[in-house]
């Protein structure tokens, strides 16, 4: 199989995974008047723990120190990407949330060029450049303000582009599937233990209705389980500048969610947003290579 193709398989699992994560943003906000957030992180992560450890026991024999540090590592940033990003939508318009939140697609090339010296190219800069301009064409509205909200998701933004380095680094050496579970596992045990620091008491009504679970399996089993372990084994295979634009893409489906399900009306500032970010991942992939052919 030649690299190109194993590239265009795992830029297409990523783009799957976000397709995913997009739609989720209809069942989360459904589902939160029922469940507060970081109950709702211990739920979905719990779910995709128990599911991911019972379908890869026979993984667990090759669980090494290294990997578990190395988990567990990738898993605090997890668990401080999602607990940001939810605390900080409570003081924040959804918008804005999910525009600042993506800030981690300019981020993670410079974050990735100070901690490894691999310098971006001009093309992974100017993508990621376009990509959040497209970004905030689909989620930003009239409010520019600065609030509290908007700082704690700043650093959610951060959170995601650590976490999506480490995966990177460390997929290379470690085996993806352990990796996920193990993210997954330290981010459900941190729910656990700061919900009801954070949410108060544990929304026991909520287990009683089928719909509310129907919509913790889909996220914990579809969102989470499904979508982190995409996350990790398709990124083995790319560069953390060109995995951070794919994943920016839930921002795309998410907008398409609220057309299909919530009716929202789709303007001409967002189909400029969503070219925007075609052209910045025809730009981040193939880096014009096509153009050079014909010069040539």
């Amino acid at each position: 199989m030649s690299k190109k193709f194993v590239t265009f398989l795992a830029s297409a699992g990523l783009i799957f995974v976000t397709m995913i994560w997009g739609f989720a943003f209809v069942v989360v906000k459904n589902s939160l008047d029922a469940v507060p957030p970081i109950w709702m992180m211990a739920f979905r992560f719990t779910i995709a723990t128990v599911v991911l450890s019972l379908v890869f026991i026979p993984r667990f024999k090759k669980l090494n120190r290294q990997t578990l540090k190395h988990g567990f590592l990738i898993g605090i940033w997890l668990f401080l990407a999602y607990a940001f990003q939810t605390i900080g939508c409570n003081y924040t318009t959804a918008g804005k949330n999910a525009f600042l939140t993506t800030v981690y697609v300019v981020l993670v090339p410079f974050i990735n060029w100070a901690l490894t010296k691999n310098k971006p190219d001009v093309y992974s800069i100017v993508a990621a450049l376009l990509s959040f301009t497209g970004i905030g064409l689909l989620s930003l509205q009239g409010d520019l303000s600065v609030n509290i909200g908007d700082v704690l998701t700043l650093i959610c933004g951060l959170c995601y582009a650590m976490q999506i380095i480490y995966i990177a680094r460390y997929s290379q050496g470690d085996d993806p599937i352990l990796l996920t579970i193990l993210q997954v596992a330290l981010t459900a045990v941190l729910s656990w233990i700061t919900a009801p620091i954070i949410d108060g008491a544990f929304p026991a009504a909520a287990l009683k209705d089928t719909t509310i679970i129907g919509s913790m399996l889909y996220l914990g089993l579809g969102s989470t389980m499904i979508c982190f372990l995409l996350q990790t084994v398709c990124q083995k295979y790319l560069e953390p500048s060109l995995a951070s634009l794919l994943m920016s893409f839930e921002s795309v489906f998410g907008m398409l969610s609220s057309v299909i399900f919530l009716h929202e009306i789709l303007s001409g500032r967002n189909i400029i947003g969503c070219a925007l970010m075609f052209i910045a991942v025809v730009l981040g992939e193939t880096k014009l290579s096509f153009l050079k052919k014909k010069r040539s």
